[in-house]
């Protein structure tokens, strides 16, 4: 693998590291997509909160306290911990299309070249989720065959099972036909 590919491989897997799912939805934390933007947390914010038309509750929310605490134990961060040296509020969520607003407001080489590799990420996830759907959905139905199969396959077994009883055991039979004394 050459060391470009294997470069976009690591970059992706710590963009796919950051997601999370939070009320259903996948989403990235204001300050990791800062970090990857080489940008401070604040100046991100900033320039969202310029621009908040662009952003509905779709595309970004605020974290509720139980939300932040919950993310924080799945992930154990302490700088995103509000109070000393850590955050004083609770973070912004950007969802996929949140990410890509971002790059309307960002306008630097990194930050649109970061926005292409997590769109790509997040499609890649789609695309394995609906991978994933349509196994469940064959697996769904395989089971139903099998269940329906089992019952066949109990009956055949008992059949078998009283032949060869049959054979061990055979019943006694007057024989037919004329005797001679």
């Amino acid at each position: 693998m050459a060391k470009k590919e294997l470069r976009l491989l690591v970059a992706e897997q710590k963009i796919l590291n950051r997601i999370y799912v939070v009320r259903g939805q996948k989403v990235m934390l204001d300050q990791d997509l800062a970090e990857m933007y080489k940008v401070e947390t604040r100046r991100l914010n900033e320039q969202v909160k310029r621009n908040l038309s662009r952003f509905p509750k779709d595309f970004m929310f605020t974290l509720k306290q139980k939300e932040f605490d919950n993310l924080m134990s799945q992930i154990a961060t302490s700088s995103l911990s509000p109070g000393w040296g850590g955050r004083r509020k609770l973070p912004y969520v950007f969802t996929e299309q949140g990410v890509a607003m971002l790059s309307s407001i960002l306008n630097s080489e990194i930050a649109i070249e970061v926005n292409i590799r997590i769109i790509r990420v997040f499609s890649k996830l789609r695309e394995y989720a609906l991978s994933q759907k349509d196994i469940m959905v064959q697996l769904a139905r395989l089971e139903k065959e099998v269940k329906g199969n089992s019952r066949d396959i109990e009956n055949i077994f008992a059949v078998l099972k009283e032949l060869i009883e049959r054979q061990r055991n055979p019943i006694p039979r007057n024989k037919i036909g004329f005797k001679l004394d």
